[in-house]
């Protein structure tokens, strides 16, 4: 083994075991020089749609006086917080414009957007191409699963959901049974940045999408998996790459609704288009489902489609606006998000928040007659029952 390293980190590291576990097929390395310029002039690969060159080049003084360094079919190992975790067989080291690569993925350049700001950090003005390997189980073990899945119940339509969740809340719910209603095997894969949510750890965010599997939901029909989300899926590529994935995890169709990134609706000759109008190569279905709202005349969870009412007579389900409840340590009204799931975020956003708890719950609590110990989870539950008794106007 060759004791030349580069450095990545670990966003970049899952990023090529995406591509190791032929999950962005057709793309099955890293490209040289002339196929990452055919692929910016063309967004096709092998005939198949993709938005931009898959490379690989890390920043850094170090990193960059090694790759001028490397020679065609010299070895180099992979370095992550210190651990060799593969190894690259150099084809060829080209420089790149750094500039161009943030506009490819993202659609501009402007330091202010966030995504930019963070890949300009990490990004260098070298890439090297050439096969490697990497040390990266846990994908093989998502397609293991899914496959495992599918055979236990022998499914012949599986539909993937691609979902942050942040919160689950009723649209979510319904998005999610619509597509099993048509569906044997539905597969949400729910989204893990790399930057961890200081709000709505992803631990905590599966937490709430298995109570709801669980306890309202055919459980043997429905798994939950983790989608590690790199800088790549960002912008208007995003659900290109959400395709793509899903294809080559298995699934037959991609359910996605309408405000979902990168969609990019516009009107051509009187026709209404999508991203999906002009990208060649794809076998999965794309099913774009409605927005959903509650209707205060209905009384129900509606779609524009489906409901005659204005509106003004609509409730929407913006996630941003209920975490923004909760954040303030609000309980969210339950047409809104499920009790269990809003007590499990406010109970993980304000631990010990309450100095005597016990005493709370004996001066306003309905109770068995016995001394028991309650969470505070259980608390905001009961907290909302009351909030619902309608013997009171």
């Amino acid at each position: 083994m060759s004791n030349k390293a580069i450095y990545i980190d670990r966003e970049a590291l899952s990023t090529l075991a995406l591509v190791q576990e032929g999950l962005l097929k057709p793309v099955d390395g890293l490209m040289d020089k002339k196929t990452a310029a055919d692929v910016t002039k063309t967004k096709l690969y092998k005939g198949h749609s993709f938005p931009f060159p898959f490379i690989l080049a890390p920043k850094g003084k170090r990193n960059e006086e090694i790759l001028k360094s490397l020679k065609p079919k010299e070895r180099v190992d992979l370095i992550v917080d210190g651990n060799v975790v593969g190894w690259i067989e150099t084809k060829e080291v080209f420089d790149i414009d750094p500039q161009m690569r943030v506009q490819e993925i993202y659609g501009t350049q402007n330091p202010s957007h966030p995504g930019v700001q963070a890949t300009m950090k990490r990004l260098g003005r070298y890439a090297i191409s050439g096969k490697y390997r990497v040390e990266y189980p846990s994908l093989r073990k998502i397609k293991e699963q899914i496959g495992a899945a599918k055979k236990r119940i022998g499914a012949k339509q599986t539909s993937a959901l691609m979902m942050a969740a942040r919160p689950l809340h009723r649209a979510h719910e319904r998005l999610i049974r619509t597509t099993l209603d048509r569906s044997d095997l539905v597969v949400i894969f729910l989204f893990k940045p790399y930057k961890e949510d200081s709000v709505l750890p992803y631990e905590l965010r599966y937490r709430s999408m298995e109570y709801f599997v669980k306890n309202y939901l055919p459980a043997n029909r429905v798994i939950i998996v983790p989608l590690e989300y790199t800088y790549i899926f960002a912008g208007y590529n995003e659900v290109i790459l959400d395709a793509l994935v899903a294809q080559n995890y298995g699934c037959d169709e991609l359910v996605i609704g309408q405000n979902h990134a990168g969609l990019g609706s516009f009107y051509d000759k009187n026709r209404i288009q999508s991203v999906f109008d002009h990208i060649k190569g794809f076998s999965i279905q794309i099913h774009t489902a409605p927005e959903y709202a509650y209707c205060d005349i209905c009384r129900t969870l509606v779609s524009s489609r489906t409901c005659p009412h204005g509106e003004h007579h609509h409730i929407s389900y913006h996630a941003d606006s209920i975490l923004e409840l909760l954040k303030k340590g609000l309980l969210p009204p339950a047409v809104l998000i499920r009790k269990e799931l809003s007590a499990m975020i406010l109970a993980h956003l304000f631990p010990k928040r309450f100095e005597n708890l016990e005493k709370i719950y004996y001066d306003l609590m309905p109770g068995s007659g016995l001394l028991e110990n309650q969470s505070e989870e259980d608390f905001y539950i009961k907290l909302m029952k009351l909030y619902q008794t309608t013997s009171l106007k």
